[in-house]
């Protein structure tokens, strides 16, 4: 039986059991995101697929009215296409041309599935979902809509000769490069926010979130952050671009010494006078992973676009990759 919930009557959702193989999951997650309905396959009282669904605010696709499809988890394939078939007529009612998921509502949250998991085991902070989850979506007509990677560097000795001259021409125009300031926690974050708000703006998908849900995204690892591994740039005493790292902490949890850092996000504002800051910055964080000990360094979670490769293929060689979907309406 499937059931959609408005957002005014989630509380009737929130009293459904969940069939117990399902990972966690409660509504207060969909007032949190904003999404605009829930919908759910119910089996003998039990939930047995879930997903949000989201047709306001979201970003067009190719000239597509976007809908989006996030918080997804089913039991099996025949719940999944029909909680998926579900979320696809609503959006299709609601005014939506085509279906983009998993996403939470947006690319600042937990969105894409694992396609290509590897050898490596999983990293901190990775998404992870069952192996059966991209035949799911297929078996529901999604196609892939873009495709990222992880790519792992095991050498920290290799360098770029091309950053020893865009370092000089930026210090030389007045760029300043320093680690973050552990005991301005909240203020570094708000630098690092105004960039990344100009800095992905034209970026596949980008939709806005406000700084206060950016700042609380970053709460939880506050402890974690090492100040060395994240670098700021700046110029006139402003934020031009930042490189944020953390320590593969998975590891630990796993018994083994740390000995991996996680490159998460490199922005760089736009325009000619940062031309070559990003490769600098990715440089400076393998440097400072290298100085602090570190052995390997894992660029997390890239799109497969020209400039991604650009950053990445100089040092490291994918061995993760992810797919986000979309169903024409």
């Amino acid at each position: 039986m499937v059931k959609i919930f408005p957002v005014t009557d989630l509380p009737a959702a929130a009293s459904l059991s969940p069939h117990p193989t399902l990972p966690a999951f409660t509504v207060e997650q969909c007032k949190k995101h904003g999404c605009d309905a829930h919908a759910v396959i119910v089996r003998e009282g039990m939930v047995v697929a879930r997903t949000s669904l989201w047709w306001n605010r979201t970003p067009s696709v190719s000239g597509e009215r976007a809908g989006i499809a996030g918080h997804f988890a089913a039991v099996d394939e025949t719940a999944a296409r029909e909680v998926l078939d579900a979320a696809a007529t609503e959006l299709k009612r609601n005014g939506c041309t085509t279906c983009v998921g998993p996403m939470d509502g947006n690319t600042w949250r937990r969105y894409r599935l694992l396609t290509e998991r590897g050898a490596e085991p999983a990293f901190f902070l990775e998404p992870d979902n069952p192996d059966a989850w991209p035949i799911f979506f297929q078996a529901a007509n999604f196609t892939p809509l873009a495709t990222y990677f992880s790519a792992m560097n095991d050498d920290l000795t290799v360098e770029d000769p091309r950053v020893a001259r865009a370092t000089e021409r930026l210090m030389s125009e007045g760029m300043r490069l320093r680690p973050l300031n552990a005991e301005d926690f909240v203020g570094e974050l708000r630098r690092i926010y105004a960039v990344s708000r100009t800095a992905f703006e034209k970026n596949f998908l980008y939709s806005p979130i406000e700084e206060a849900e950016f700042l609380a995204q970053y709460e939880p690892i506050r402890a974690q952050v090492v100040p060395g591994l994240v670098i700021l740039a700046e110029q006139d005493e402003q934020p031009v671009g930042f490189v944020f790292s953390i320590p593969d902490l998975a590891q630990a949890k796993r018994g083994q010494s740390v000995d991996t850092v996680i490159l998460k996000t490199v922005a760089v504002m736009p325009g000619r006078r940062s031309a070559g800051l990003g490769n600098v910055l990715v440089s400076r964080c393998q440097q400072a992973a290298r100085a602090l000990g570190f052995r390997r360094v894992i660029h997390a979670l890239m799109h497969e676009s020209n400039n991604s490769l650009n950053l990445s293929g100089r040092y490291a060689k994918p061995f993760r990759r992810y797919v986000l979907y979309a169903r024409k309406l």
